[in-house]
């Protein structure tokens, strides 16, 4: 009887000490879950004075103190481009980096006139980076939230930014990744005569190379659109509620300088070698980068459009194109707007509700820019917030009576 007894006590410690563990681990677990679908940040984020802006500061120096947390660095700010990355050869780079002509295969020269743009230049001018793989997200922005036409009253036109792709796998041959790379110039061009709304540059379309396509578009705005009031440029993989950003637009003086996003300030430039943001100090060497607005999103005015075309054409190639953006603001001494509407980093849970869903259209209807979404997600959130019965804000049931439709 007391040897049972003893056999009970064991195992009534083992349970409880078994189901401490349990709790300390979920503890730990839901300490260390992201609140956003956007890489996790290194460090400490201090509260800034001015609304949306992101500051990244480095660690105290304090060798009695516990060590800190890795300071902010550009990885932690960045969400998964929506461009193939790859192993990036720095050598190539530098070799080629003052190489920054290449020809424009698919042109839109008409796309900013006509159609009663007041003085000869829509309202809003939407450029989108993509590429030639991405005809679902593209089709999603047509018919979403970047179709064409009037909103507000507002003349709106649209353009995608493509490089020629590059060959895909290693496994294939030299004749069929020819094969590969002949196959898309033609399905483009099928697709600029569909939509006309297709700019194709003789580039590779790679990460690194998304500052080619940042310096082209630059040139090609105030070549084909110089008058122009307002230009967003952003992502495929956003969603962008245009009411918002006209509403936000229609004060404003596209004649005075406006560029205008989620800011961030004091970013770190990745020494790590196994980063794909990874950036040598024989690259860039000093300890941090100018402020720029995340590339996820942002807007500016036809005349900082214009003014940025020539200081970015004075400024030497960087290899990552938000910062590199950043840079040219520099050199015009012009400081970019933060704006907590434009969220590249998705929608944070709040901490007093970390269970809450976010993609909620309650959400959505008081935001410009949301980073980080599929072409499914764009679509659905569309629906939502301009179904027939009005957003479904606070209801438990679905917006729209009947099954969803892809192309209603």
């Amino acid at each position: 009887m007391r040897r049972r007894l003893r056999l009970r006590g064991d195992a009534s410690i083992t349970l409880l000490l078994g189901t401490a563990l349990g709790l300390l681990l979920y503890t730990q677990r839901e300490g260390a879950t992201p609140t956003t679908n956007a890489p996790r940040a290194q460090g400490k984020v201090e509260a800034a004075p001015t609304p949306g802006l992101r500051v990244f500061q480095a660690r105290d120096a304090d060798a009695d103190a516990a060590p800190a947390p890795a300071p902010l660095v550009y990885e932690g700010d960045t969400p998964e481009p929506p461009t193939p990355t790859g192993p990036f050869d720095f050598g190539r780079y530098l070799r080629a980096k003052d190489q920054r002509r290449f020809p424009l295969l698919i042109n839109q020269p008409h796309k900013c006139r006509g159609d009663g743009a007041p003085e000869g230049g829509p309202d809003l001018l939407i450029a989108v980076k993509s590429v030639a793989a991405d005809f679902e997200r593209r089709q999603a922005v047509r018919q979403t939230w970047g179709a064409e036409g009037r909103v507000q009253g507002a003349l709106v036109r649209r353009v995608f930014l493509l490089g020629v792709p590059r060959s895909t796998g290693t496994d294939r041959t030299d004749a069929e990744g020819e094969g590969t790379r002949t196959h898309w110039p033609a399905l483009l061009r099928a697709e600029s005569r569909a939509y006309a709304d297709i700019l194709l540059w003789a580039f590779d379309d790679t990460f690194f190379n998304l500052t080619l396509k940042e310096i082209h578009f630059l040139a090609w705005a105030s070549a084909y659109c110089p008058e122009v009031r307002f230009v967003f440029k952003g992502d495929a993989d956003v969603f962008v509620h245009v009411g918002n950003l006209l509403e936000f637009l229609a004060p404003r003086d596209p004649a005075q300088d406006l560029l205008a996003g989620d800011v961030i300030v004091q970013a770190r430039p990745i020494r790590a070698r196994a980063s794909k943001y990874y950036i040598p100090e024989a690259v860039y060497g000093l300890p941090a980068y100018p402020a720029y607005a995340g590339g996820g999103g942002f807007v500016l005015s036809g005349v900082t459009l214009r003014r940025l075309a020539g200081a970015c054409a004075q400024v030497e190639l960087f290899p990552i194109d938000d910062v590199f953006l950043g840079m040219c603001l520099q050199r015009l001494r012009l400081t970019p707007e933060p704006h907590p509407a434009f969220r590249t980093f998705g929608i944070p849970r709040p901490s007093a509700a970390p269970h809450l869903r976010t993609f909620d259209p309650c959400f959505y209807r008081e935001l410009v820019v949301v980073h980080g979404l599929s072409a499914a997600d764009i679509w659905l959130m569309w629906r939502l917030l301009n179904g027939p019965h009005g957003p479904a804000c606070a209801r438990p049931w679905p917006a729209a009576a009947g099954s969803f439709r892809w192309d209603s």
